[in-house]
């Protein structure tokens, strides 16, 4: 491995993920039912689906924020099902929820620095620096609060943000959401970039188009099981996902 891209792994070096037979859900309410998945370090994987079938409680649950009921959790063969939220943070877990929840308050550097709060140290000005040439709209607006930068920017800055935890496992739910169509081929840029420096990808995606220029394999959950699996090529030529997820187009 060459030096330069020694240094660009380190803004989040991979890690691997693997989900066994989850179950878990809310309340009364299960809405996994025995899901399984793995994803490899430096892999990006898709995970499409229709509202409601359990997209954002998978992430949630490999997150910490809401307990598995039953099956487990690995991150690089270790079990984390039990672990609270911030330990699993602290061991590499990074969350970028739906609807980008950035603090608009703050600054868009105050903003990152946030992000690392659980990983001070030497490397954290080098990794801003990392994010900031991913994203550079971010660099020139760097002192501008959040609140005041588009659906695009806000997104960037909520991945970004992510990334200066040096997550080995980065789960993305909905990143394309609410965002134009400019903003969109921005942010999967962004990601396909960073799957070049081997940072590991869980994406949660409706739109199955963009999810499929980052990712190389996925699944397709339907009501809380995993309903089709295999490469995005796969999944592209699947008549459920084309006809959901695709236009119709294979």
């Amino acid at each position: 491995m060459s030096p330069a891209r020694s240094s660009e792994t380190r803004i989040g070096s991979p890690g691997t993920l693997e989900v066994r037979d989850l179950v878990a859900g809310y309340g009364q309410i299960e809405a996994l039912h025995g899901v399984s998945l793995h994803v490899e370090g430096g892999e990006a994987v898709a995970l499409v689906g229709a509202n409601g079938a359990g997209k954002t409680t998978l992430l949630s649950a490999i997150a910490g924020l809401v307990p598995a009921r039953r099956g487990a959790i690995l991150l690089d063969g270790q079990d984390i099902t039990r672990w609270p939220t911030e330990r699993r943070v602290r061991h590499g877990v990074a969350l970028v929820p739906e609807g980008r929840r950035v603090f608009a308050g703050l600054t868009v550097e105050e903003n990152l620095m946030l992000g690392a709060y659980a990983r001070r140290g030497r490397d954290v000005a080098s990794r801003k620096t990392q994010v900031l040439d991913l994203f550079p709209k971010l660099a020139a607006r760097r002192r501008q609060h959040a609140g005041t930068l588009s659906g695009g920017e806000q997104q960037m800055l909520a991945i970004g943000r992510a990334l200066m935890g040096a997550p080995r496992v980065l789960l993305l739910d909905e990143p394309s959401l609410g965002l134009a169509p400019l903003a969109v081929a921005e942010v999967v840029a962004a990601l396909a970039k960073l799957v070049e420096r081997g940072v590991t990808i869980l994406l949660v995606e409706q739109n199955a188009h963009a999810a499929f220029e980052v990712a190389k394999r996925g699944y397709l959950l339907d009501r809380g099981e995993v309903a089709v699996a295999g490469t995005t090529e796969e999944l592209a030529d699947d008549p459920k996902v084309q006809a959901a997820y695709l236009g119709g187009v294979g």
